[in-house]
């Protein structure tokens, strides 16, 4: 058995080393090539303060980038034995290099170092989170656009209730992505500081160069007070996790109402084929298996905060191990976000609107309001209209001819979809990913 980097004469026990280690190795494999690459930044400020040869940091760099090619490739694996990323990304080292490899490690503890890592695996996954919610924010716009003169029933209490359409229907997700968006935003620039340096908690008797680390890594600014950058464990993936159950929150919403609507009760609309299954036994049916599940997992995904806040709650200032546990729910919670995205923008892509809802009758009265504000423009006091069609309607006399006129902003006739879009536009540009995009491939040499 491998030798842990902090053990000294007494092994621990398997069981013991079972429990403690957990699924740290699985969880670790996320990090893999985020752990090479704050080596590689770390290793470069090593050399800057005289703790590496320049020819010493060259071979480093070198095998370095071979191993961050591995993991690209997922053909990188923590060995049996070996307790972490960290260590073994040092044991492959040393064994090409010989004792040069046990040098990365000066001025570093393993706390900053997955600090670290988690900090640039998390910003790369906000990344392309928020790509992926963009695309959905457009798919959105595009069918909000294309049925934007198709009326469909409004609903308060599941009850008919006043005109919509499937273009405020659609709208109305579409901008709920930009609010969301804006809470990514916010734990991306959270997430954006560099823990790098402050070691166990408590910084380093090394004259590190923090600023270097930073603009090396791409980051916005580092966590300068060193205690605070450990006290962040737990906090950063928090935030992020309530950032990422916003849009769940949003996507199971639009689950919900596609699911509803799709049924024959509604009949509204129409999911592609290959998104629903049949009943073993009733050949007739179609279920909206796809956005079933997508609601399944959005609803777990936004529980994600609650359980974080539970690990990490009652915990004074320092590291403690249970921080550990954080990555195992935290970690694997990005690609299902992404599956659940990239699964609802190819169904919102295919849906077909029923364009004949209101031909049915049962949806006669959604117009009441209209009627009732059509006679108070015509001179009729307000509470006198709204009498005459309430009694219109209860002796079977109420009639309309189902057309709306509505301007004002955000209404059926007046959809403010370009407004939203800029708004989108707005907040996409404000997370500024090119920093942290030209800073990884000039550290890659890419």
């Amino acid at each position: 058995m491998a030798q842990k980097l902090w053990e000294k004469s007494v092994q621990v026990n398997q069981e013991i080393e079972r429990f403690t280690v957990g699924l740290d190795r699985e969880m670790d494999l996320y990090l893999a090539k985020h752990d090479v690459l704050g080596s590689m930044a770390h290793i470069t400020m090593l050399e800057s303060i005289g703790l590496l040869t320049s020819n010493e940091l060259a071979t480093l760099l070198e095998e370095l980038k071979n191993i961050y090619s591995m993991a690209e490739r997922g053909e990188f694996v923590i060995e049996e034995g070996v307790e972490d990323v960290h260590s073994q990304v040092e044991l492959m080292l040393t064994r090409k290099l010989g004792d040069v490899g046990k040098k990365i490690h000066s001025g570093r503890s393993r706390n900053d170092q997955v600090l670290l890592d988690l900090k640039l695996f998390t910003r790369s996954q906000l990344k392309e989170i928020a790509e992926d919610v963009e695309q959905l924010f457009n798919a959105l716009i595009q069918q909000s656009e294309h049925y934007k003169n198709v009326l469909m029933p409004g609903y308060t209490h599941l009850q008919i209730a006043m005109p919509s359409s499937f273009g405020l229907w659609f709208g109305a997700y579409a901008e709920s992505l930009v609010d969301d968006m804006l809470f990514l935003q916010a734990a991306f620039k959270l997430c954006n500081r560099n823990p790098l340096g402050s070691a166990a908690g408590y910084g380093s008797s090394f004259p590190l160069n923090r600023t270097m680390t930073t603009e090396l890594l791409g980051f916005d600014s580092m966590n300068y007070n060193v205690v605070y950058a450990q006290m962040g464990r737990g906090k950063m993936e928090r935030n992020v996790a309530f950032a990422l159950a916003s849009i769940a929150g949003t996507i199971s919403k639009l689950a919900f109402d596609a699911c509803m609507f799709n049924s024959q009760n509604f009949g509204f609309v129409k999911l592609p084929d290959e998104c629903t299954t049949g009943s073993s036994i009733m050949p007739h049916k179609k279920n909206p298996d796809v956005f079933e599940l997508t609601r399944a997992k959005c609803n777990k995904l936004q529980s994600l905060p609650q359980q974080i806040m539970m690990i990490a709650n009652n915990l004074p200032s320092g590291y403690f191990r249970d921080l550990q546990i954080i990555k195992e729910v935290f970690l694997p919670a990005f690609q299902e976000l992404k599956d659940c995205l990239q699964m609802t923008t190819y169904i919102i892509n295919k849906i077909k609107v029923n364009e004949e809802i209101l031909n049915d009758d049962k949806y006669l009265y959604i117009f009441s309001v209209e009627e009732v504000n059509r006679l108070a423009r015509e001179g009729m006091p307000f509470r006198d209209a709204y009498k005459k069609v309430g009694l219109d309607i209860e002796a079977g006399k109420f009639t309309h001819n189902k057309q709306v006129s509505h301007t004002h902003e955000g209404s059926i006739g007046n959809l403010c979809n370009e407004q939203i879009t800029a708004l989108m536009q707005q907040v996409v540009k404000g997370f500024n990913f090119s920093n942290m995009i030209a800073a990884e491939k000039a550290l890659l040499g890419r």
